[in-house]
């Protein structure tokens, strides 16, 4: 089993929207995912109970506290995590994970109050002496614009990558609305959107 921590310290920087359309994106690739949510609001779990039967199933640990008890035939974990994860819940969430996904917008207030998080993962990744430890994801954002290339200077200084653009558009509230995700939708108007999780899943499959 691989797992995958999405985790930023701010709120309102797409953790939920990011950590459930992965885990619709894995399930739409016939692996058998879990979701876990150390949110208390349990947004996760609340868009997971939404979720019609017809889909690609996507299984919880609901109140469960221990990765263990997963089950054994498990592809993926996918962990949505609360807003101000930090020292010891950081290094509990972090401990069982084989990649951390940190979903980052580019303006200068995302960027400062992550700023202490990112060189921590720096640290963690140099000494797991993993590449493919922690990617960023660019939130709201088209690749071509002014604001992804500064967010691309300021991840310099980390030595960490970019590994997906999403951009700023109402699919995502409206497919979560039914319990679903951008993977979930038609053809006409999911296309443009799944093509930008590509290179994602490209990279956890690395």
């Amino acid at each position: 089993m691989r797992a995958v921590l999405v985790a930023n310290p701010k709120g309102g920087c797409g953790k939920t929207t990011l950590a459930t359309n992965l885990a619709a994106g894995l399930a739409h690739r016939d692996s058998k995912v879990v979701m876990w949510d150390l949110d208390r609001q349990k947004s996760s779990l609340e868009w997971l109970a939404l979720r019609p039967l017809a889909l690609p199933e996507i299984s919880s640990l609901e109140r469960k506290r221990d990765p263990d008890e997963i089950p054994r035939k498990t592809d993926w974990l996918v962990i949505d995590s609360p807003a101000g994860l930090h020292g010891k819940n950081l290094a509990h969430a972090i401990k069982p994970v084989s990649h951390v996904l940190v979903p980052l917008q580019p303006s200068l207030f995302d960027m400062a109050a992550t700023r202490d998080f990112l060189a921590l993962l720096r640290e963690e990744k140099k000494a797991r002496k993993h590449k493919n430890f922690i990617g960023i994801v660019a939130m709201r954002v088209d690749p071509r614009t002014r604001a992804a290339a500064t967010l691309q200077d300021f991840l310099g200084q980390f030595d960490l990558p970019v590994v997906a653009h999403i951009r700023d558009t109402q699919q995502y509230a409206n497919a979560a609305f039914g319990g679903k995700s951008i993977f979930d939708l038609p053809p006409s108007l999911g296309e443009r959107d799944i093509g930008e999780w590509e290179p994602l899943l490209e990279w956890l499959d690395e």
